[in-house]
């Protein structure tokens, strides 16, 4: 009898519990609506006005905000005390989430792909930040596109592009497609791969920040809002200089070093690197900064 009355005991409890979870996670999200709504009247009535010192603070404050209330900590490692005058940021894609732990670091220009246009909120800030959308399967509309970026990075814009296409659950690497390179090519500048990848207190990798399939905007928010924290955990690699480059070699290079990153398996073919390039063991310890990289802006 006393077992049984223990065992109801701790059901209530755990229910309890639960539902005090749930609360929690509920007003997360209010305060997150609350937030994308206030970017969006930032974004709509002065951003543009702002000179692009002030709109990259502006971007980095709002962002870092954003991912305060998702309880996301951003850590950042081997990050440059100073970024090239051209440079493109080149990174693996795991969430939506991505875009704003980039921001809170390096506010730059991102590349992304058009359907964004169409999500709640969300869709609607990015655009009115500047975000550079591409169509997939139009290639009129990529090589415009293209050209766009190449004139931002000229012009001292850091941009970034995650030149998967498409999100991972964060333990893998999709092909990198080298068209989304050639823009560094042009404008040459320098390539700066960046690995991301999401993990738990506990320093685990987790997927809860993880984008993938057919899952919708608000079911990723909420297994964000649900998860009990976690940290973007951003690696800067070794830049590499696009002059010389083949896009596609670039794009391996920037997949291999990525992936050494993050621990994966080699990404390219065969068991030499690409180019040359030294594959470093992940056994050995690297030089770590806390201290976020400093954006270079235009004169």
């Amino acid at each position: 009898m006393r077992e049984h009355i223990a065992h109801a005991r701790g059901a209530r409890g755990a229910s309890v519990r639960q539902l005090i979870a749930a609360t929690a996670s509920v007003g997360r999200l209010a305060r997150v609506a609350v937030h994308l709504a206030y970017g969006l009247w930032i974004a709509t009535t002065r951003y543009g006005r702002l000179t692009l010192a002030d709109q990259n603070r502006e971007l980095e404050r709002w962002s870092r905000k954003l991912l305060s209330i998702l309880r996301v900590q951003v850590a950042c490692h081997n990050a440059p005390e100073r970024l090239a005058a051209r440079c493109l940021l080149v990174l693996n894609h795991v969430s939506w989430l991505d875009i704003f732990a980039v921001y809170a670091v390096a506010p730059c220009l991102f590349v992304a792909k058009s359907e964004i246009r169409g999500w709640p909120l969300v869709g609607m800030l990015v655009e009115r930040i500047g975000t550079l959308f591409i169509e997939r399967g139009n290639r009129r509309h990529a090589r415009r596109t293209s050209g766009r970026i190449a004139e931002a990075i000229a012009r001292g814009r850091l941009v970034a592009v995650c030149p998967e296409g498409a999100t991972t659950d964060g333990y893998s690497l999709k092909h990198f497609h080298a068209a989304l390179l050639q823009p560094a090519i042009d404008a040459q500048a320098t390539v700066l791969p960046l690995a991301l990848r999401y993990i738990r207190r506990d320093g685990g990798q987790t997927d809860a920040a993880a984008y993938v399939g057919d899952m919708s905007l608000i079911h990723s928010l909420w297994r964000i809002a649900c998860a009990p924290g976690m940290t973007a955990e951003l690696r800067f690699a070794t830049a590499i200089e696009a002059h010389g480059h083949h896009r596609r070699e670039l794009a391996r290079l920037a997949q291999h070093v990525i992936a050494c990153e993050l621990g994966l398996p080699s990404a390219s073919k065969g068991t030499e690197t690409p180019g040359g390039l030294r594959d470093e063991s992940r056994s050995a310890p690297r030089p770590t900064r806390n201290r976020y990289p400093v954006r270079v802006d235009p004169a």
